[in-house]
């Protein structure tokens, strides 16, 4: 969970940089401060900017196209709480705890779908609603991808350690575009 948030916050603050008029829908908002809202652990679920929403409810409000508020917050408070429960909800771990290793596996699947709603959203105008990965030019970057690539790949891990470790199977899925998220939780 350490790994995953600090890949979160540096995605985050990418994310930012990149997308400043996010940022700005807010005046008094830094990015340190959005981060500091954004990664305490327990997570503040009391925020009225998004409408109390969490996890994947978060996500989805900002991609809605009518969302005026700062879509970087809500996506990404969303994606650190999703990835969170997938956690049992937990800041601190100990030898007796057990994951459910589904909740992991569809955490990463839901990181795929997240990956695909951020590629492929676009505003009225047909820019996207938030920009990311550049591929024009003679430099290309790709630094989200592989952000994104090590979150899901430390999600799918932790569920075949723990799907090995308890002996459950994992229900695998094929995602379909435009599928909906997959639920966390037991």
């Amino acid at each position: 969970m350490q790994q995953i948030t600090s890949l979160l916050r540096d995605l985050t603050e990418k994310l930012y940089k990149k997308n400043p008029s996010e940022l700005k829908k807010n005046s008094h908002q830094t990015i340190e401060s959005r981060l500091n809202q954004i990664f305490q652990c327990p997570p503040n679920e009391n925020l009225a900017e998004l409408d109390r929403r969490k996890g994947t409810d978060a996500i989805l409000l900002g991609f809605e196209p009518g969302y005026r508020g700062d879509r970087i917050f809500a996506m990404m408070y969303g994606l650190y709480t999703m990835i969170h429960a997938s956690y049992n909800s937990k800041c601190e771990f100990f030898i007796p705890d057990t994951l459910d290793a589904q909740s992991l596996y569809n955490s990463a699947r839901n990181i795929e779908i997240f990956v695909w709603r951020l590629n492929t959203r676009l505003k009225e105008d047909g820019r996207p609603l938030i920009f990311t990965n550049t591929l024009e030019g003679e430099v290309k970057n790709l630094s989200y991808e592989r952000i994104f690539g090590k979150l899901i790949s430390l999600q799918d891990t932790m569920a075949l350690i723990v799907s090995n470790r308890t002996g459950r199977i994992i229900k695998e899925v094929v995602l379909f575009t435009g599928m909906a998220f997959l639920p966390i939780g037991l």
